[in-house]
């Protein structure tokens, strides 16, 4: 049987360490995504170019999380955000997969789905002893009846957030048996590795995460020469601190871009350095991409800015769009 994953950019995909067979060059992994039918002809296959699984998870530190880098990334790739607090650990969850529907039983041809409910800590070591509270969370009926099963691992375990948005909390990571009485399904908890994961991420390369929900300001801002001037931009109905990667573009129209220094400012105010002057750049215009490795020290909803100086004198020009990523 094959696992389950999901894509943490459109070149990454986020599954379990007990998935793969290690950290390194991998081009032995097949990805099928976009599809409910894995035999569906309008499929879209990748193979994979390298695999990065958490050290610690063969330790009593644990984390079942791994993610593999796809030889090429899949455009338009519909991403999913990843829990970066507790806030969204409990409650009723939606489990997914293409795994056995019955323990034993063979995988599955098409997708299927479930809910499964919040296990408390205390309750799933009464059945796993050995259950790591730090960094796994449990869900399962006391009844049995619905769970996660062999060939579902490595997917993702979700549900929406305040604003009614999908985000993942969980990944499967192992139960005894399926569905049994008294044995909820494991799960890696998200929250409590999102930092590790987007470390690595960040590292790996490939396109910023966050479910491609972006927010852009395009109205024109003026630049005084010799002075400063800020574009806003309004983030709303995204929950809990900023990706630690977040993507922005920006498009600034100058006629000597050594001049400007732009810094992106947080809705907390604090302000991450983009670009820096240089006298010796005359070029025109700053069009780019940035990412802003240390985003996650704001939260995300607020009013971001990016806010642009002109050193020197004689020169002029404009903000004409910033875009931000989630």
């Amino acid at each position: 049987m094959g696992c389950g994953g999901a894509m943490y950019t459109d070149q990454l995909v986020l599954t379990a360490a007990h998935c793969v067979n290690g950290t390194g060059d991998d081009t032995g992994i097949t990805a099928t995504y976009g599809v409910v039918d894995l035999q569906s002809g309008s499929r879209v296959t990748r193979q994979s170019s390298y695999v990065y699984s958490n050290p610690g998870y063969s330790t009593a530190a644990g984390g079942d999380w791994a993610l593999v880098k796809l030889a090429s990334p899949i455009p338009g790739a519909a991403t999913l955000p990843i829990a970066t607090t507790s806030a969204h650990d409990s409650g009723t969850f939606d489990v997914m997969g293409w795994g056995s529907a019955t323990e034993g039983g063979p995988q599955q041809r098409h997708l299927l789905k479930a809910q499964v409910p919040f296990v408390s800590d205390a309750d799933c070591r009464t059945a796993y002893p050995s259950m790591i509270a730090a960094n796994e969370i449990c869900a399962g009926y006391p009844q049995g009846g619905t769970d996660t099963c062999q060939g579902d691992s490595g997917g993702p375990m979700v549900r929406r957030d305040g604003s009614g948005n999908w985000v993942q909390v969980g990944i499967v990571s192992y139960g005894l048996g399926c569905a049994r009485p008294g044995y909820p399904g494991v799960y890696a908890q998200v929250s409590a590795l999102s930092t590790a994961i987007a470390a690595q991420a960040a590292v790996l390369g490939g396109t910023p995460p966050g479910g491609g929900r972006t927010y852009e300001n395009t109205a024109d801002y003026a630049i005084p020469d010799r002075g400063a001037v800020s574009s806003p931009v309004a983030v709303s109905g995204v929950a809990g601190a900023a990706p630690s990667a977040l993507r922005v573009d920006v498009d600034i129209r100058h006629t000597y871009r050594g001049d400007l220094v732009v810094d992106l400012l947080a809705p907390n105010g604090v302000a991450f350095r983009l670009k820096n002057a240089s006298s010796s750049d005359s070029a025109d215009n700053v069009i780019a991409t940035y990412t802003v490795n240390a985003a996650a020290v704001s939260v995300a909803t607020g009013t971001w800015q990016l806010r642009v100086q002109d050193m020197y004198a004689s020169d002029t020009g404009y903000i004409s769009n910033v875009k931000l990523t989630f």
